[in-house]
């Protein structure tokens, strides 16, 4: 139902279909219809299927190095994500990590900086968080068990019932549009900003090794093209979308709240605690994490300079 994200597969499969002139055809299929949705990196690496379209933090549970390749709290926002991937080396060394996995991936769409959440009531202070049983996906999760929430990683078809029937408290996915669409607000009026766990969210093309290297190169490149396509076609959607949305879910009464700086900072600081601490025993995970904090830094320090000082103007001086 989401044409945001199911629907960059579809692109992506059009795209590669067109550029072969018809010949390498790569058939969509829903979470479920083949396997579960959080069975795409087994099924990926054992063979059961040749390609996967996923959000790698899912799976941070096998080895927290996957969700460096997604989405981590406080980290880049999707144009600083794109340009870790492809000119500052995050790709390759996401691929030395996949191999053990037996995957080649490819970034595959990207959501942009999310919303905070779905609640029944109102979340003031850190106090409010104690106990409070969280749909949340990746890293965020583990952040917020530190402030005290008890996280839950529901797939996105069984958020809805799950809110509805009281076996979570508050939900996250991932912004207006998609939110709308799957009707979280009925339930829980309070819709929180900002995602602090998701600056963005890239999705990944999984596809097999040993599958990828039967390919003519002709279609390898057609592949490594619609990935990019998608890649592009997925933020540019959100970006279109979700301000309309946004204003349509206001409309019907969603009361719109920001997090305190309190629980901002709290969550922050765990953050960065955590990533140091897995750095410390996972090799894999600071191979990566390493590299990855000095681009942070330094594109930090660069938006600063250009576009934090031009954005704080224009929103403090709309045109009318």
């Amino acid at each position: 139902s989401l044409d945001t994200i199911h629907g960059a597969a579809d692109t992506f499969a059009k795209a590669v279909k067109a550029m072969s002139g018809g010949k390498f055809e790569i058939s969509v299929h829903a979470a479920g219809e083949i396997m579960p949705a959080f069975g795409v990196v087994d099924g990926v690496q054992q063979g059961s299927v040749e390609m996967a379209h996923t959000a790698p933090y899912y799976f941070f549970g096998k080895d927290e190095t996957f969700a460096l390749g997604c989405a981590i709290p406080f980290g880049l926002n999707s144009r600083q994500m794109t340009a870790w991937m492809y000119e500052g080396n995050g790709l390759k060394l996401m691929r030395e990590f996949y191999a053990k996995y037996n995957i080649v991936n490819f970034p595959g769409g990207n959501t942009g900086a999310q919303m905070g959440g779905w609640f029944r009531k109102e979340i003031k202070s850190l106090n409010d968080l104690k106990g409070l049983k969280f749909r949340i996906g990746g890293f965020g999760g583990k952040v917020l068990e530190r402030l005290g929430v008890v996280p839950q990683n529901i797939p996105g078809g069984d958020i809805y019932p799950a809110l509805e029937k009281g076996v979570i408290d508050a939900a996250e996915w991932v912004g207006p549009y998609d939110d709308e669409k799957l009707g979280f607000y009925k339930i829980a009026p309070y819709y929180y900003y900002p995602g602090w766990w998701e600056a963005c969210s890239m999705y990944s093309m999984y596809v097999n090794i040993k599958e990828w290297e039967k390919l003519p190169k002709q279609y390898q490149e057609a592949l490594t093209s619609a990935c990019a396509e998608c890649n592009i076609d997925m933020m540019a959607e959100y970006d279109y979308k979700n301000p309309i949305a946004l204003q349509s879910l206001i409309k019907n009464g969603v009361k719109l709240q920001s997090y305190s700086t309190e629980i901002m900072k709290a969550a922050s600081n765990a953050a960065f605690e955590m990533y140091e601490e897995e750095a410390a025993k996972n090799p894999s995970f600071k191979k990566i994490y390493e590299p990855w904090k000095k681009f942070r830094n330094d594109q930090m320090l660069w938006n600063k300079v250009a576009e934090q000082t031009l954005m704080s103007f224009m929103l403090t001086n709309p045109v009318k």
